[in-house]
């Protein structure tokens, strides 16, 4: 079971009106190497190589809000499935979601699955998300 991570800044950054859950763009990103939890920006990651039905950035991950007396979570619209075709994804150990439309693509938050994980050519991996990626009050 992967441990759910959220970056320090993610409070912040949804103070500040950084992140929009309901139009913004957000992606799930693949990594090898640990992120902090200080890490603000995408760009502070190291991504692994795209190829092999993995897509530079990761793939798109649909997201909402629901409110409900002072709390709000955030949900996803589907689990994401990321298939290897053509050869190995990997390896890989973090799962980092981030928001792909704001300036600076700031971090939100990261699964760590606790060991390095390879996908072979016709595997598949499953982002189980859950019914809530995190709430906030």
């Amino acid at each position: 079971m992967a441990t759910f991570q959220k970056f320090q800044v993610t409070m912040q950054d949804m103070l500040l009106a950084k992140h929009n859950f309901d139009s913004n763009v957000y992606k799930f990103m693949l990594s090898n190497t640990a992120p902090l939890a200080t890490n603000t920006v995408k760009a502070n990651l190291t991504e692994i190589a795209a190829g092999n039905g993995y897509v530079a950035g990761g793939p798109v991950i649909g997201t909402s809000v629901t409110r409900a007396l002072g709390i709000s979570s955030v949900v996803p619209s589907a689990d994401v499935t990321i298939t290897a075709s053509g050869g190995s994804i990997g390896p890989f150990r973090y799962v980092v979601l981030y928001n792909d439309t704001t300036a600076g693509k700031p971090v939100v938050s990261f699964y760590d699955y606790g060991s390095s994980i390879t996908l072979n050519n016709g595997e598949n991996f499953v982002i189980d998300s859950a019914s809530t990626l995190f709430t906030a009050s």
